[in-house]
């Protein structure tokens, strides 16, 4: 291991150290400050392979991103109240520190679902939306503005905050549903959805991941659209990580990367169908939406991450 991979490694250490030690993960000048300094180092260039690091550091990682995961609902648990707390909550959603990246990670997202899907889909789900379902309130509002959002979250709390949020909203009320479930109870609904977002901390670590994969895989109807988030590089010490290779019944279509502040990699897979000849995804002319709405001011955002393409 090379020196600035040897310094990465030590300081991601140094600084679970001390989060570890914290009695209450909840947003705090403390908190956010080691969080804030995890998350730079974590998005420094440096081509660094988790797989490759010992049993003892791998250990140290699971640990962090269960303590990542923590913190993160408490940070949108927060945020979720106190934009809710308004009279039009959805004129605050910036209030969230993060607004900017999860719109960029949205504008990616959609970018990378156009190139594969036949039509915008009528609905779609998005399997661990939590308190502050930014994701479906940006797609909804800015790239899928005729879609319904079938939001699926196991803690009935984060539904009710989500809910207050675009309760008064008078389209998004109408378009989005919060479902309080399991999604491994979810069987023939998810027949229903030619689109599944699948939330990068559904699945804390590589075997509860492939359990919802594996059912996933099971459950969705033949031909439909799995985008899953993942991590990479050093990354993976904030997220878990997700290898095409675990995708079983489905094709990987598209893997991306960033390479900015945005922290997620991005995953596009098909289920597979009994006759994949007949299955021909293509864009409606509802998609030409995003060539007029830029809210990035960066052209397309495509330009700045590199796709793996695998199909």
């Amino acid at each position: 291991m090379d020196t600035q991979k040897e310094m990465i490694v030590g300081k991601v250490c140094e600084i679970y150290d001390k989060i570890s030690r914290l009695g209450d993960l909840n947003p705090s000048k403390q908190v956010n400050n080691l969080f804030t300094q995890l998350v730079t180092i974590c998005t420094s260039p440096c081509q660094l392979d988790v797989t490759q690091l010992s049993q003892e550091v791998k250990e140290t990682i699971a640990k962090l991103i269960r303590l990542c995961g923590k913190a993160e609902g408490l940070l949108e648990n927060h945020y979720s109240a106190l934009i809710g707390s308004y009279e039009n909550p959805l004129n605050h959603i910036k209030l969230f520190p993060y607004y900017s990246n999860y719109l960029k990670l949205s504008h990616l997202e959609f970018t990378m679902l156009t190139t594969h899907c036949t039509q915008v889909p009528a609905q779609l789900a998005f399997v661990g939306s939590g308190p502050l379902p930014l994701t479906s309130i940006m797609l909804a509002t800015y790239f899928m503005r005729h879609t319904c959002f079938h939001n699926y979250d196991m803690d009935p709390s984060a539904n009710a905050k989500a809910y207050d949020l675009i309760s008064s909203d008078p389209d998004l009320s109408k378009r989005m549903f919060f479902h309080t479930t399991d999604i491994a109870d979810v069987s023939n609904g998810l027949k229903e959805y030619n689109v599944v977002f699948l939330a990068a901390l559904v699945g804390m670590d590589q075997k509860e991941k492939t359990e919802v994969i594996n059912h996933l895989a099971k459950h969705m109807a033949p031909g439909a659209i799995l985008l899953l988030r993942s991590a990479h590089g050093a990354r993976a010490f904030l997220y878990p990580v997700v290898d095409p290779s675990d995708l079983k019944g489905f094709e990987v279509l598209s893997v991306f990367h960033p390479t900015d502040e945005v922290i997620n990699s991005v995953i596009i897979a098909r289920k597979h169908s009994v006759n994949q000849g007949l299955y021909s995804p293509v864009l409606s002319s509802k998609c030409h939406e995003i060539e007029g709405f830029n809210p990035l001011n960066h052209g397309n955002g495509m330009d700045e991450l590199t796709v793996d393409e695998q199909a």
